[in-house]
């Protein structure tokens, strides 16, 4: 498992696993939030077999698919209502945790210095310069 924060209420994380479940509630996480489509990769874990290892191991789960480089507004609001609704902290999670920050950055568009976000999601490991700065010419 590979936790990465983005702030003390919400990280991000590549692919998780049944068996990673007591790790993630024993690290003190209270939500998990899936973006990533069902057999969007072979072998995947699906996102019932997931919820039902999060709910059996007191976290509450929530579906919010993104299929790669195709956010919807749609999508985004599920996602901004899901950061806004489900008990902190939120570990989200797609393949390789990209997706996640990509919402999260969107999301806290406007909200948080854009140079902050940008700093966060590098200390995770992720670079969201360009798309703040596509945001920022909207």
């Amino acid at each position: 498992m590979d936790i990465r924060p983005l702030t003390d209420q919400f990280a991000v994380s590549p692919q998780i696993d049944v068996s990673d479940m007591q790790d993630i509630a024993g690290a003190g996480f209270q939500s998990v939030l899936c973006n990533r489509p069902d057999g969007e990769e072979f072998g995947q874990t699906d996102f019932d077999t997931i919820a039902e290892a999060a709910r059996a191991a007191g976290l509450e789960i929530r579906s919010v698919p993104i299929v790669s480089g195709m956010v919807t507004q749609e999508a985004l609001s599920d996602f901004v209502a899901a950061l806004q609704e489900m008990p902190k902290p939120i570990l989200a999670y797609c393949r390789s945790g990209t997706r996640c920050t990509m919402l999260w950055s969107i999301a806290q568009f406007g909200k948080m210095d854009s140079n902050e976000i940008i700093s966060r999601a590098s200390e995770a490991g992720y670079d969201m310069s360009g798309l703040i700065a596509q945001l920022s010419r909207q």
